[in-house]
């Protein structure tokens, strides 16, 4: 009895200790970019770094002002949600609800497979297909644009949003359809007003899930967007080259003398890019508490 339990405890401090290491990551990772982002305040103002309309590394002196690349960034992702989303749950909805057995589990590998695909692959793809595409379709100069890469990254959302709202969907109770069916609602009637309703929780975290994977990501949008520090506007910026935070930290760092002014402000921008992601992850957290509480659950 005594060896069991010492065993139990043993057990209990390792899990306790693997939790306790990815706090401690967390923290480790928050201080390395806080402290280097920091050190550009030393030498460069923090409202022109927020609030400064140009990012141009290369004048005298040089201009770190973020709003290009943080509109940029909003831009491509609020693109890629509004692709993803609609296309991600109709096929969520289908596969879940209306395919039937055998559609469902050909369907699946596929999707698993879209996941698996390194980004490198869809920005190949987007730069030798959709970006001549584009280019032809609106008679643009170029068709590196913030509307390539929000086809990019929605395609590249798809297989996250499309799993998670699938088990989410899957996850309803029988009950709920069954009771809805007896009460003479239709088979849609009974998916739109019972089944979305009670999967609402998984489904925004599938959608903040998704948000999350467009904006951290970096080789496609690297690839097909045009790299340029404009601020776009809107509707008409999804048409014109656009770059986003993490191009500009993918782009530049190699290049950058260690403990420059330059450097530092890279470490400011991935720390905005952090924040940003951090504030993505609570809303989708609070937004999981909120319908659970209405659920009852």
């Amino acid at each position: 009895m005594f060896h069991r339990r010492l065993k139990e405890k043993g057990i209990e401090i390792g899990l306790f200790l693997a939790a306790a290491t990815t706090v401690v990551v967390l923290l480790f990772i928050c201080i390395f970019l806080f402290r280097d982002g920091y050190l550009l305040f030393e030498t460069s103002s923090f409202t022109g770094f927020i609030t400064g309309s140009s990012w141009y590394t290369a004048s005298t002196p040089p201009r770190f002002g973020i709003l290009p690349l943080l509109f940029g960034s909003f831009l491509v992702t609020a693109g890629a949600i509004a692709i993803a989303v609609p296309l991600g749950l109709a096929a969520a909805i289908y596969i879940s609800e209306l395919a039937s057995p055998k559609i469902a589990d050909l369907l699946k590998p596929f999707i698993e497979i879209l996941a698996g695909i390194p980004s490198v692959v869809y920005g190949f793809f987007g730069l030798v297909v959709l970006v001549p595409l584009i280019k032809d379709i609106f008679d643009i100069p170029t068709g590196q644009t913030a509307l390539t890469g929000s086809i990019m990254l929605a395609m590249m959302a798809l297989p996250t949003i499309i799993s998670i709202s699938e088990d989410a969907i899957n996850a309803v109770p029988l009950a709920l359809k069954e009771g809805s069916l007896a009460l003479g609602s239709t088979q849609w009637q009974t998916i739109y007003k019972v089944t979305l309703p009670a999967a609402l929780s998984g489904i925004s975290a599938a959608v903040i899930l998704g948000v999350g994977r467009a904006i951290g990501e970096t080789m496609t949008v690297l690839m097909v967007t045009g790299n340029m520090a404009i601020i776009p506007g809107f509707p008409e910026g999804f048409l014109d080259p656009v770059r986003t935070m993490t191009a500009t930290i993918a782009l530049e760092m190699g290049e950058v003398p260690k403990g420059s002014p330059h450097f530092h402000a890279l470490f400011a921008v991935g720390s905005v890019l952090f924040i940003t992601t951090f504030i993505i992850n609570m809303v989708a957290d609070r937004i999981k508490r909120k319908y659970k509480l209405k659920e009852g659950l």
